[in-house]
């Protein structure tokens, strides 16, 4: 019998009744002994300089005031950005720690009251005289430094063939540039945090990624031992890359906290939250893609020209698509950025693939019309036999299949090669390959299996949304043949084994490896209990399978909890983990998509309205069907948001973002969204990890706003390179 629980299954997220019914506890939410505090954050109106006069005095008469911090009175700290050797998630990232002003927004003062509104009204009594510095606050293409590395350590230029000689000899080119504008993760819990400390250990309940690196940062921001700092984030709403380190919030509630030995809560306000954490930087792409008159790609180079923070090295790897879709003779791909004084520019949903599938899509879009090719058949004819940019082989690979299905499912058969008109509108249809790459993180879990039949497993990892309670119930649960509520999953804790963390789309095939890899040897502890027992000494052992909470032998059985007992006496406990080996080296792993839309643009007032979305996605092993699509729908959705709506608009004068609330800063909602349509290909690919699973919760955001912008293009002829596609854009263009 089939346990509803098992890998695969659509079971219904565990921790889904916690949430409806507001016990599950997020970062502000935690219970303490005593009250907190509440930290309100003063802001920066000047994009670099230094605080020249501070006067403070009328904040701290204020109602409920109990300190305004500020540089001349915050905990000693180590300087932002050092120690050299440390990773952007572990370096100091020291706030208050100087007069000196890093950006628009930066934090000047926090005040702490004993209400929100007392501290946020104090907080407008703080007077702040700045003297403003030179400051470079945009980039384009005049980005001309090149960056170490890149995110998740892509080198930042790659070279194959004689790109020079293969686009002047090819029959047909095309060089086209393609903007994206800043954007913002936005995630529906703002950035936020609580800290405890009591002179000698300090306790942080905050919302962040990656459990380790937050305690590592603390550390080395504010000069403690590891050892006595513990960070808890068992539930977040949502991170989008935001929360991936700590940031502002965080070291600002802990500043609070040491300063009076006393709890400190810090919220970010919405608008605080465009400033104070980080976003997504603009970039210009430029492309050259030269083909053969049936074409034959024989030329890529894809060139990004983006902005990077000072003093906090990123570099987002926008022409990661173009390194690995297509087959080419010759490949280029080369990113340069810009210093700016500007908040913290760093990994948003899908780095790299999300932006640069945006250009790149649409320029394969160009030239398949270019060639006078259908675009499904332009890039069937393109499929690589290895991976252009590495030269490796792939570990699977299964992109055509998904392009030749969706497109049978979609009816692109059916689709005229102008578009159509019906009434006042055009209506055009889109493709675009999807393409991320995948990632194997190290990671730990222990388990413990208690003489009452219940399963308890910890790691440090993280659930932001996306569902890591339900499969890693589902990996135990299919493992131990346990039924759900017998498994109890404890996330969030720098007190758990050291996992992987949530971020880059390899949260469930890291951390479920590293709970299989208990489980396995949960298991051989109980068989060995089982063999010593005199009545299952005859029993078929090489058959042993784990059903109902039994030890099933053949014709014989034990129950899990008789086992518990007879090893334990209470519980039997075994660690996992998971590590990268060989075939990390050896193979490039990718996960896979084909997007097709259907938009109608209003032929008189250039108004977009998407129709129809369908996508059909090789990710390996599906963990949970139900879980897998809710991921592949929300990526569409900001696919949709990217292509027609996302933009933070930005006055280049202050280094300030001029829509800094979810009234202006436009995503798509409910109205702009039609049915969507999802199918798998289920493929597991035991080189990825040892599920077989892919990673899945950035994979159709790499792709879906380009099937839109193209259908665009077919409806229209109009061919927006500038993203957003607003209406602006279109209507002087319109037939």
């Amino acid at each position: 019998m089939m346990n509803p629980a098992a890998i695969g299954q659509p079971l219904d997220r565990v921790d889904g009744p916690l949430k409806v019914s507001g016990a599950a506890t997020y970062a502000a939410e935690h219970p303490l002994d005593h009250q907190p505090l509440v930290g309100w954050i003063v802001e920066a109106t000047i994009p670099a300089g230094r605080i020249k006069a501070l006067e403070t005095s009328a904040a701290e008469a204020s109602a409920g005031v109990v300190a305004v911090l500020t540089h001349r009175n915050s905990p000693s700290q180590v300087p932002f950005g050092e120690p050299d050797d440390e990773g952007r998630f572990t370096q100091s990232r020291a706030m208050l720690g100087s007069d000196h002003i890093r950006y628009h927004g930066f934090p000047v003062a926090l005040v702490i009251a004993d209400t929100l509104a007392n501290a946020r009204h104090a907080a407008g009594l703080v007077e702040v005289t700045c003297e403003p510095a030179d400051a470079v606050t945009a980039a384009g293409e005049e980005a001309d430094e090149k960056p170490d590395e890149l995110d998740g350590g892509l080198e930042a230029d790659i070279t194959r063939g004689d790109f020079e000689q293969a686009y002047s000899s090819a029959e047909v080119t095309l060089d086209v540039t393609y903007s994206t504008p800043n954007q913002a993760a936005a995630a529906m819990e703002p950035h936020a945090t609580m800290a405890v400390y009591d002179g000698n250990e300090l306790w942080v309940y905050t919302s962040v990624q990656l459990i380790g690196p937050a305690v590592q940062v603390l550390a080395n921001t504010l000069k403690l031992n590891p050892d006595r700092i513990r960070v808890l984030s068992p539930y977040i709403g949502g991170g989008f890359g935001s929360k991936l380190g700590l940031h502002n919030e965080a070291i600002l509630a802990c500043l609070g906290a040491m300063y009076l030995e006393r709890p400190v809560k810090v919220v970010q306000h919405r608008r605080h939250v465009f400033h104070n954490a980080p976003h997504r930087g603009n970039s210009v792409q430029r492309i050259r893609l030269g083909a053969s008159r049936d074409g034959r790609l024989q030329a890529i180079s894809h060139e990004s020209f983006m902005p990077t923070a000072r003093g906090y090295a990123f570099a987002e790897p926008s022409g990661a698509p173009a390194r690995t879709t297509y087959r080419t003779d010759a490949l280029v791909s080369r990113h340069r950025v810009k210093t700016v004084d500007m908040s913290l520019i760093d990994s948003c949903r899908a780095p790299g693939h999300a932006i640069g599938s945006l250009a790149f899509e649409s320029a394969i879009d160009e030239m398949a019309y270019r060639c006078g090719q259908d675009p499904v058949e332009f890039r069937l004819a393109n499929m690589p036999e290895k991976d252009p940019g590495s030269g490796k082989p792939f570990s699977s690979h299964d992109l055509a299949e998904c392009l030749r299905e969706g497109a049978a499912r979609f009816g692109w058969g059916k689709r005229q090669p102008q578009g159509e008109v019906r009434g006042r509108q055009l209506v055009g249809y889109g493709v675009a390959s999807t393409i991320r790459m995948n990632i194997l993180v190290k990671s730990k879990t222990r388990i413990r299996l208690s003489a009452d039949g219940t399963l308890t497993a910890w790691a440090n990892m993280t659930d932001i949304g996306t569902g890591t309670y339900t499969i890693l119930t589902q990996v135990a649960a299919d493992l131990l043949g346990l039924p759900a509520e017998r498994i109890e999953i404890e996330l969030g804790d720098s007190a758990y084994p050291a996992s992987c963390g949530s971020g880059g789309s390899f949260g469930a095939g890291s951390s479920g490896s590293a709970l299989r890899d208990a489980c396995l040897r949960l298991r051989e502890k109980l068989v060995e209990i089982a063999r010593k027992q005199e009545s299952l000494k005859d029993a078929d052992f090489d058959g042993a399978l784990f059903e109902g909470g039994k030890l099933v032998l053949g014709s014989k059985q034990v129950s899990l909890t008789e086992l518990v007992r007879q090893g334990g006496p209470d519980y039997l406990e075994a660690d996992g983990k998971v590590a990268p080996g060989e075939d990390r080296g050896k193979y490039s792993q990718h996960s896979y998509g084909a997007q097709f839309a259907e938009v109608h643009v209003d032929r008189d007032t250039g108004e977009v309205r998407v129709q129809r979305l369908l996508g059909v996605f090789s990710a390996g092993r599906i963990l949970n069907r139900k879980t897998a699509r809710s991921q592949l729908l929300g990526g569409m959705v900001w696919g949709v948001s990217y292509a027609l709506l996302e933009e933070l608009m930005l006055d280049e004068r202050y280094g300030a973002f001029m829509n800094r609330d979810f009234a202006e800063y436009h995503l798509a909602v409910n109205r702009d969204i039609p049915e969507v349509e999802i199918h798998f290909r289920e493929q597991p690919d035991m080189r990825s990890n040892p599920l077989g699973s892919k990673g899945i919760g950035e994979l159709s955001i790499s792709g879906a706003g380009a099937a839109v912008a193209n259908a665009v293009y077919h409806a229209t002829g109009v061919r927006v390179r500038d993203f957003p596609i607003t209406l602006d854009k279109l209507l002087e263009q319109l037939p």
